[in-house]
């Protein structure tokens, strides 16, 4: 059986992409052949990203209304701001990047999102959702301003439109009167059930050039009658009350803007001359199309989520490649479910993100204490305090550049008045192939600075679940939990004693200085000890689990027994945890210590694989152990000399243990 679903596949296939290199050369293929032309998109998208993985499911669904918008205007002259930019990878394609799209979300390669330095096509650049209606708005505006006559066009999903910043768009459109065409692609959620047919008619009828002119010149001669604004106010009710029945857009009509459709997304035809049409109208529009996620490939229909954005995978079954290892995402899943089952007060919000934050089983086993808001995060958080003041105990699951959007909420609805809630920071650090609009390297500056937060970063999977064990069974004020979008390290998920609230941890003793790890850091800061002890430079190492408040009695001790310090941390340098220990140095005068940070630069990092860019940065052993090296012997071997009474540092020495793991693997 073909993999590809829909007779569009089974027509004559043409090499049209080839002589595709500009949205111009599209114009000259007949629109009677654009299925073919879909078919092909359709059958390259799947090849390329079954080897080098990207967002699947929104880009087959959008490939007629690409075809169709790129034919209808002219790109870059017209304006297309695709919101969220996930699904721009057909437009990419017809503007001249098909031969680039095995490099997609590769290091050095095209972006998985639209990036306005990547091509003049790109008029907006996107990663986060509901932000396409009011840039949109912002470059009609700047186009009136400069007397120009081109066309903008926003093309939002229904997904994205649960984000009020989308609502907010579309009131101040609507108040304008300004020239600007919405798309709004619904590919999974119907705003209503009457369509069909009828509705397709209707927008059929409503776009036509001539009955608009009709409406035009009627409304104009009912303007200059003795009782024409009465007339008016009738016809105005009885036409709201009649498309009130007939279609699902009154909520646009209320907001200012002129609604057509839902009209189906994947007739190409239809697409092109409704287009056609919408061009010569005036004012804010909106065009509802329908369409299918993962249209055209079977797996992908089948399992829309599932195929949303995928690593790897066989073209012929659709299933994705497994690392073998254990990730942070599913540790934190199963333990949400294990405190649930015991702490009937427990509830969890996520934001359009069950499957990402890895709450689909819990959010199935406990359907009264899941709550997905859509794409709202600021409502989440403010949703979350609410809860909170009402005596449960909510968990908000983000991914860290996501929770940017929260951030006021955070500090006035929750820290503001000590509301005891969770923070579960999925994504922090590098997150890869998605790149700089998904890598969470800032929640540490943001959070950090709040009074009444407490920020954790654990070391591995059974140091993920202790903490939300003990954050759950504490609730007592705003706590923020932060992990990579990765495996645990190997071997990193066994039955240990409970580790002690606020407390660091001594893994690694050494005289020439000492590495304050956090998180993730944590494991490659101890492969980085075994190549400098090759080199004779012996160091300490600290799992700084606790990035707020530090671990006085630790780091005080520490300050006594060392003159040089390193900090490693996966987030931005600038007021990061490196940053917080410079203050602490500072503010108890311990100018003798000096300090070296290892971090994140203040900089946009592109995308890549994940290893792969930590390694451009030198979070990798290498780079840490080359850039300790360097300190220790620019600086000189000037420690204190060890203690060796009752105050000495616990230590669990791993490094045997870091040797062992690593032989084995070779």
């Amino acid at each position: 059986m073909n993999r590809f679903a829909g007779s569009e596949y089974d027509r004559q296939m043409t090499d049209f992409l080839a002589n595709l290199k500009s949205p111009a050369d599209l114009k000259n293929i007949p629109p009677e052949s654009f299925p073919g032309l879909a078919a092909e998109i359709r059958e390259a998208l799947v090849g390329v990203l079954s080897e080098v993985g990207g967002h699947l499911g929104g880009n087959l669904g959008v490939v007629e209304l690409t075809i169709a918008l790129h034919y209808v205007y002219n790109s870059p002259i017209d304006k297309m701001i695709w919101d969220t930019g996930h699904q721009s990878y057909v437009h990419k394609m017809l503007t001249g990047r098909h031969d680039r799209m095995s490099t997609i979300r590769q290091h050095g390669g095209l972006a998985g999102f639209a990036k306005i330095t990547e091509s003049e096509h790109d008029i907006y650049g996107a990663g986060h959702a509901s932000t396409s209606i009011s840039a949109a708005y912002g470059l009609a505006v700047s186009r009136d301003l400069a007397g120009e006559k081109n066309h903008v066009i926003a093309i939002i999903g229904d997904g994205a439109l649960t984000g009020g910043l989308a609502f907010e768009g579309l009131n101040n459109l609507g108040n304008s009167k300004r020239n600007m065409l919405v798309i709004l692609n619904d590919n999974s959620m119907s705003i209503d059930k009457n369509v069909g047919a009828l509705s397709e008619y209707l927008t059929e009828l409503l776009t036509d050039q001539t009955y608009n002119k009709l409406k035009a010149t009627i409304w104009e001669m009912t303007g200059k009658l003795r009782h024409g604004s009465m007339i008016r106010d009738i016809v105005g009710k009885v036409d709201e009350s009649v498309k009130s029945m007939l279609v699902p857009g009154v909520i646009f009509e209320k907001l200012g803007l002129r609604y057509f459709g839902p009209i189906d997304g994947h007739d190409v035809i239809g697409l092109v001359n409704t287009l056609d049409h919408m061009k010569a109208l005036q004012g804010p529009l909106l065009l509802h199309i329908r369409t299918k996620k993962g249209k055209g490939y079977k797996p992908a229909e089948d399992d829309a989520c599932c195929l949303h954005g995928v690593s790897k995978f066989d073209k012929v079954t659709g299933k994705s490649e497994s690392s073998g290892g254990v990730s942070y995402t599913s540790v934190f899943g199963d333990t949400m479910i294990e405190l649930a089952e015991k702490d009937k007060d427990l509830a969890v919000i996520t934001a359009a993100m069950p499957t990402g934050t890895g709450l689909s089983e819990y959010a199935k086993k406990y359907p009264d204490r899941f709550f997905d808001v859509g794409i709202a995060e600021e409502h989440a958080a403010v949703f979350a305090a609410g809860l909170s003041r009402g005596g449960k105990k909510p968990v908000f699951a983000v991914y860290s550049t996501f929770c940017q959007r929260a951030y006021d909420p955070i500090v006035h609805d929750i820290a503001l008045q000590n509301l005891p809630v969770l923070l579960a920071l999925d994504r922090a650090g590098l997150v890869g192939n998605d790149g700089p609009t998904h890598h969470g390297c800032f929640d540490l500056s943001y959070l950090r600075h709040i009074p009444k937060m407490i920020i954790c970063a654990p070391k591995d999977g059974t140091e993920l679940k202790q903490l939300l064990q003990l954050a759950v069974q504490r609730f007592d004020t705003p706590i923020a939990i932060r992990w990579p979008r990765a495996d645990i390290p190997e071997g990193h998920l066994q039955e240990r004693p409970m580790l002690e609230w606020g407390s660091w941890e001594c893994l690694q003793e050494g005289n020439d200085g000492v590495i304050l790890a956090v998180g993730t850091m944590v494991d490659q800061s101890l492969k980085a000890v075994v190549l400098l002890e090759d080199q004779g430079i012996h160091v300490t190492v600290i799992n700084c689990r606790f990035v707020k408040p530090f671990d006085l009695v630790m780091l005080e001790n520490l300050a006594e027994k060392h003159t040089k310090f390193i900090t490693v941390e996966e987030g931005t340098l600038v007021g990061g945890f490196g940053s917080g220990i410079n203050d602490w140095l500072a503010d108890t005068a311990r100018s003798h210590i000096r300090l070296h940070r290892l971090g994140i630069p203040d900089q946009f990092i592109e995308h890549g694989n994940r290893s792969e860019l930590l390694k451009m940065i030198s979070l990798h052993p290498e780079g840490i152990a080359g850039a300790v090296a360097g300190f220790i012997k620019t600086e000189g071997k000037h420690s204190l000399k060890m203690k060796t009474d009752s105050q000495a540092i616990p230590v669990v020495n791993r490094t045997e243990q870091v040797r062992a793991v690593a032989k084995d693997k070779t």
